[in-house]
């Protein structure tokens, strides 16, 4: 990036601000809208018409797929991708049926700190002390949201730690596709290869929905695509180091989102944690910053991509 551009990324602080907002309240969005169609549509089959009609909403990055002749590496990475996301978004369906909307929002904040460990697995990244002891407060966090031993552990939170899991190995793929391919590329084919492989999960577990229950998870598609757009607005105009703190808002509106539709008690220690888990990040992100290495850790909704 030339300094011009890096210039014009930092002068534009409240911008990156504003978009991350837009993008924190489009996401809690899915999960409201999502938890909203409940157990009236099997989880496999919700994701899958979520993609299937958000497809119509990317149709334009599906040309420059076309024209990439992808080698057959590429293809197979990106299928490994398709498969990871296909896994995860099956869970993360799941679970937003299964837990207040607040805890799945908290527990999804864990998706960057399994891409730093990895990333030091598989990539080869360096794990200094800082960021180890970083990650461990991630953790911490997650044990204080999840509080084994004083209350029931449910499926649902098992369920999003092996979301987190999933997304992280899809986003490290994309992280090596991104040098090789073209962004629209790399998001036409999640789009692609994440519905073909939902679908004979959906087709398991078919059953007969309305028009009303097409409708939300249409609306689904779209405060999904929203988000990616309106983050990718955020990371244009500010560092992640000043957009990254800006996702605890998210938890914040999820919180009062379930109070109101759902009936959803607030829980301090839900906040609590997830705030220690963005603190955690954001450490880890300034630290990467600050000693201009090549950015690693995402951005929390980033691993969705």
């Amino acid at each position: 990036m030339s300094d011009i551009a890096a210039t014009a990324r930092v002068s534009r602080p409240l911008w990156g601000v504003f978009w991350m907002l837009v993008t924190g309240a489009s996401f809690v969005a899915v999960t409201a809208l999502v938890k909203l169609v409940g157990d009236g549509i099997p989880p496999a089959q919700s994701a899958f018409l979520r993609y299937a009609m958000g497809l119509v909403l990317v149709l334009p990055m599906f040309l420059p797929v076309f024209k990439a002749r992808l080698s057959r590496r590429a293809l197979t990475l990106f299928g490994l991708r398709g498969a990871f996301h296909t896994f995860g978004v099956i869970l993360w369906f799941y679970a937003m049926t299964q837990i207040p909307v607040a805890e799945v929002t908290a527990m999804n904040f864990l998706n960057p700190i399994y891409v730093t460990l990895l990333a030091a697995v598989l990539l080869g990244e360096r794990l200094a002390i800082r960021r180890i002891l970083a990650i461990l407060v991630a953790f911490a966090g997650a044990l204080v949201i999840l509080r084994p031993g004083l209350r029931e552990v449910g499926p649902g939170h098992i369920a999003m730690l092996f979301t987190a899991a999933s997304f992280a190995g899809g986003y490290l793929i994309a992280k090596i596709m991104a040098d090789e391919v073209a962004p629209t590329v790399v998001v036409g084919m999640l789009s692609l290869t994440v519905t073909i492989g939902l679908a004979p999960f959906a087709w398991a577990v078919w059953v007969e929905p309305t028009w009303a229950q097409l409708g939300w998870l249409f609306l689904v598609a779209v405060f999904a695509t929203l988000g990616h757009y309106t983050m990718t607005l955020a990371f244009a105009a500010a560092p992640l180091a000043v957009t990254q703190p800006v996702t605890f808002v998210q938890l914040i509106w999820a919180t009062l989102v379930g109070a109101i539709l759902f009936d959803e008690p607030a829980d301090l220690y839900v906040i609590l944690g997830g705030g220690l888990i963005i603190a955690a990040i954001s450490y880890i992100t300034m630290r990467e910053a600050l000693l201009r290495r090549r950015q690693m850790t995402p951005a929390v909704s980033q691993t969705k991509l």
